[in-house]
């Protein structure tokens, strides 16, 4: 009610990321997106909290993530449906598996790590819930490493996110097997940087002599 009426007159794709604390209100959620016009894709963030399983996240294990992506694809009439991935698990391949064995039509990866940061003069932590999602040019290493990861065991396109901040971040993670990437906190310095990101590639590619940007997808780790 709030954020699509301003959207409708954007010229771009419209993907909106969405959660739940039970499977029913992600199913919930993805039937009225689904109705939505205007939004052209779905994300689901499965780093939430299960309620009824004693508030163990979703993507605590492939089983879980199974059955809610699962249900949400059933529920979604055409809409793609993407899932991001948590990078807080000790391997994130089984659940890239389990998102593309239930449906998922692709993967985003990798959502925040779990961070704190201390007040010294207060002597606790800056942070209310005292952890909280770090996100930045501080987890590029990792989630380049995991989007290498999850290439290599899925065949749907897998979208890389964590500390993109110009175009050459960008290309690195589409040598590592990404088909497209997310920019988000770097939002926040600089409002242009998609743009400039994209532009960048596009010089980038001129310089290569690369005419189809397929090419290059995964190139590094192949």
């Amino acid at each position: 009610k709030e954020k699509l009426p301003a959207l409708k007159s954007v010229d771009t794709r419209i993907i909106v990321n969405f959660w739940g604390k039970t499977i029913e209100e992600y199913v919930e959620v993805a039937k009225i997106l689904d109705k939505e016009e205007r939004v052209d894709m779905l994300e689901m963030n499965i780093s939430c909290p299960n309620i009824k399983e004693g508030g163990i996240s979703f993507s605590s294990s492939p089983q879980a993530v199974e059955q809610v992506v699962s249900a949400c694809k059933k529920a979604i009439s055409n809409k793609p449906l993407i899932v991001k991935l948590s990078p807080n698990v000790q391997d994130i391949r089984p659940f890239a598996k389990a998102c593309e064995e239930s449906g998922a039509d692709a993967v985003s990866a990798i959502n925040t790590l779990v961070g704190m940061a201390i007040d010294v003069e207060r002597m606790k932590p800056v942070l209310a819930n005292i952890t909280g999602g770090l996100s930045g040019p501080a987890i590029k290493p990792v989630a380049l490493r995991m989007v290498k990861e999850v290439y290599e065991t899925v065949k749907i396109p897998v979208i890389g996110i964590g500390g993109i901040g110009n175009w050459k971040d960008a290309a690195e993670f589409i040598l590592a097997g990404a088909s497209a990437v997310q920019i988000g906190t770097a939002n926040f310095v600089n409002a242009n940087v998609c743009k400039e990101a994209a532009e960048g590639l596009n010089e980038y590619l001129e310089r290569k002599n690369i005419s189809n940007f397929n090419e290059i997808i995964g190139k590094a780790v192949s």
